[in-house]
């Protein structure tokens, strides 16, 4: 570990805001290099030599490199968050790698689909019925989302853990979307809580405007 931290990524990606949170919600010193999307530089020579997928987010602490954004933050969790968005215990840490893991697998895949088809897709080129499929699927794991959180303050548990970093990055989008959104009470409470941090109003409240209509990056 050293006190240089480095990320490396366009805080516009989704990707990007969850390793932002989390050095945020740390409070750890980084430097933020804009790459990708509008910036451009994916495909140059040192930035592969870094992370060979040409994606973002990459994360840098001295001779660490280490890229996959869930693979970031729990990185960070485990070492500068000991004593707060990680668990020493194992049984209580299973449940927070269960749903980052379902976020990975089943909930991100979905509303990321979704986006991709209502948002960044051109209005022209809107499929109807494919956004209907993936408005289906997302719309269930916010069910199954806001079924877990009915008896939780936060996903695994009642304090803030890296599962709540990775599947909340979610929220600002699906509730500034043009697309029908359910009652879903503890739901809607659980993105009021996550509202109320500093750090998540900084990386994930930011406006997605660049994408709009945009299909290229």
């Amino acid at each position: 570990m050293t006190e240089k931290l480095i990320l490396w990524g366009r805080k516009s990606s989704c990707n990007v805001q969850k390793t932002l949170w989390a050095l945020q919600e740390l409070d750890l010193a980084h430097e933020h290099i804009d790459i990708g999307g509008v910036h451009g530089g994916l495909d140059d020579p040192a930035y592969r030599a870094l992370n060979p997928n040409g994606l973002v987010p990459t994360l840098q602490d001295g001779d660490l490199t280490v890229w996959e954004s869930h693979a970031i933050v729990r990185y960070l969790a485990g070492a500068y968050g000991q004593d707060s968005l990680w668990h020493a215990d194992p049984r209580r840490r299973a449940l927070v790698d269960q749903w980052t893991d379902w976020t990975a697998t089943t909930f991100q895949p979905a509303w990321i689909n979704l986006f991709w088809l209502s948002v960044r897709t051109p209005p022209e080129q809107h499929d109807k019925l494919a956004i209907a499929e993936a408005y289906a699927k997302t719309l269930a794991a916010m069910t199954l989302l806001d079924r877990q959180l009915a008896n939780h303050a936060f996903i695994a548990n009642d304090a803030l853990s890296y599962a709540d970093i990775v599947a909340g990055v979610a929220m600002f989008r699906w509730f500034t979307m043009a697309n029908e959104r359910p009652a879903m009470p503890a739901l809607e409470a659980w993105y009021g809580r996550l509202q109320q941090r500093e750090a998540f109003r900084s990386a994930v409240m930011i406006s997605y405007q660049e994408l709009v209509g945009r299909l290229e990056f």
